[in-house]
């Protein structure tokens, strides 16, 4: 009983946590576009420009995130007894999708800027604004990074790269505007340029992480061997076989046949599975664990396939 309470609290506790984050990161995208909007108008910087199509790219990254999120978060129903959770990898795809197409974005108007430069105007207070607009980022990206070591949510994870990035281009703009108070003006196009690169690069590293999700990858080997080490910790376990796990959501799926003493009564069998159930419970507390038992057949099987 005590294993289900402690699962049901960090269930709730998780919850919190991944819509306060996506509360946060929908109310900081729309706080950055009206500071970046701002600074784009007063200076005219492509870099800045940049930073505010990532933005409001982020704006509509969070708002997917924000109801994805939400949606994940249900109980199993009738529908889907093994839960909405894979929703947050659909969001992160979907985000995947936005942060390519506002790179693709930002390598057409860099190119365009390239080809007719402009001088740029307002610096001094087009560099304070910025300056603003990177404290309010990296402060929810460390929120964010919080989220992810507690919860390890791929759509936290998704917005977080967004802000990241964020971070980046906000630093390049800031960057451009002191450049061209010394006249050097083409570093504007040439910093937004890499700027998009690093976006569409991100953009990859985010739709392969919804994929391994979405395509029931397994999960690392490492994991895999820790759950065969603490089921083979109880005395009375001689083997495990046959061992599937991937992730949903936030929840650890765990499927393996355990190799227990043929001789043992079926009750006594039901008593072994259970305890190793709990304690697997206290390294995966969100994990849905299905323990088939074996009778013993003379070899101590602990394969991991």
């Amino acid at each position: 009983m005590s294993a289900v309470k402690s699962k049901n609290n960090t269930r709730t506790s998780t919850s919190k946590l991944l819509k306060k984050a996506a509360y946060a990161s929908t109310g900081t995208a729309s706080c950055l576009i009206c500071i970046k909007l701002t600074a784009w108008l007063l200076t005219g910087s492509i870099a800045i420009m940049a930073s505010l199509v990532d933005s409001l790219m982020d704006a509509a990254s969070s708002l997917i995130n924000l109801f994805a999120i939400r949606y994940s978060l249900k109980s199993p129903d009738e529908d889907h007894q093994f839960g909405h959770g894979k929703a947050e990898s659909l969001a992160g795809l979907a985000q995947a999708s936005f942060i390519a197409g506002s790179g693709l974005f930002l390598l057409i108007h860099t190119g365009e800027r390239l080809a007719n430069p402009q001088p740029l105007k307002e610096l001094g207070i087009g560099i304070w604004i910025m300056v603003i607009a990177v404290i309010v980022t990296t402060s929810l990206v460390l929120f964010q990074n919080y989220v992810i070591r507690k919860t390890g949510s791929i759509a936290i994870k998704a917005d977080s790269l967004h802000y990241k990035t964020d971070i980046l281009s906000n630093t390049a703009g800031i960057a451009v505007l002191i450049l061209s108070c010394y006249g050097w003006n083409i570093f504007d196009p040439v910093l937004a340029f890499a700027i998009a690169i690093y976006v569409l690069y991100s953009s990859g590293q985010i739709a392969a992480d919804a994929l391994d999700v979405l395509m029931d990858r397994e999960l690392p080997g490492q994991t895999r061997q820790k759950i065969c080490d603490i089921a083979l910790t109880h005395g009375e376990v001689t083997g495990i076989h046959d061992l599937r796990t991937r992730l949903s959501g936030q929840t650890v799926m765990i499927q393996f046949h355990l190799n227990i003493d043929g001789s043992v009564s079926l009750s006594e069998a039901h008593r072994i599975a259970k305890e190793v159930e709990a304690m697997l419970f206290e390294e995966f507390p969100d994990a849905d664990i299905i323990i088939h038992q074996d009778p013993e057949q003379g070899e101590n099987a602990s394969s991991l396939a």
